[in-house]
């Protein structure tokens, strides 16, 4: 019996340790998954990709997780999130953090400071807004998070344009030069309107999400999804809109 609770006492010593272990391993194995990247394509299928490029202009190589590489023409592809976190490859359950306590504005209401967009691009932007029902200063923060008023530009995931739509999503809103800064604000706008009516106007953090991550992740989640570019996202547009930055 002496022998007995000797051994019991040792495995119960032995608790904190084996749990400091499995918390080392588990902090190992999410660190290890946390690289990977969620790929959308426009038929709705889900890839999880380590790694993607551009080929030329009108194709893009994506490295799968697992293993092996698919080349794509780059308006199969809806969008790319970055430093994707599925709660299904946790060990432990993902807890979402408490949303900020804010007012709930209405992104079709100009309750805020003014926009800041530049004197080149002030009249563009006030006429896609009005003609959305949107908030100007809304649709100039999340064009400077987007492109920071570059109308050429094009990301490494192959996203065009003042407000950086991928060629799947502009081609589904009537765009045809996606270069043109008069269609790409048109249709951004257009597609944010969209989203607030599905959404909620002042449900403005699940329209973020959705305009960056896609409207079935922010369903899947019931709000923002637990991807850090898409959370990095919110918060800078939003601090952007309300004016709680310097030089928003």
């Amino acid at each position: 019996m002496s022998r007995a609770r000797g051994c019991g006492a040792s495995t119960t010593g032995a608790t904190p340790v084996r749990e400091r272990l499995l918390a080392t391993l588990i902090a190992l194995f999410l660190a290890s998954r946390g690289e990977a990247a969620l790929v959308v394509l426009e038929e709705g299928r889900h890839l999880k990709v380590t790694a993607y490029a551009l080929v030329g202009e009108e194709r893009i190589r994506l490295t799968l997780y697992g293993g092996g590489e698919i080349v794509l023409p780059v308006e199969r592809v809806e969008r790319i999130v970055d430093d994707e976190i599925d709660p299904k490859d946790y060990l432990v359950p993902l807890v979402p953090a408490a949303p900020p306590v804010r007012a709930r504005r209405s992104i079709r209401n100009s309750s805020g400071p003014p926009h800041a967009a530049p004197a080149k691009w002030a009249g563009l932007v006030e006429n896609a807004a009005t003609t959305n029902r949107l908030d100007p200063a809304f649709v100039a923060a999340l064009i400077r998070v987007e492109s920071n008023w570059q109308p050429r530009a094009v990301s490494p995931k192959g996203a065009r344009g003042l407000m950086q739509l991928m060629p799947a999503t502009a081609r589904r809103l009537g765009v045809t030069k996606s270069f043109d800064p008069a269609q790409n604000v048109g249709a951004g706008a257009l597609y944010l309107s969209r989203l607030a009516e599905r959404f909620g106007e002042h449900e403005v953090e699940k329209v973020l999400a959705a305009y960056n991550a896609g409207e079935e992740a922010v369903e899947t989640y019931k709000g923002i999804p637990p991807y850090r570019e898409t959370q990095d996202y919110v918060r800078k547009v939003m601090a952007l809109w309300t004016g709680s930055v310097p030089g928003s």
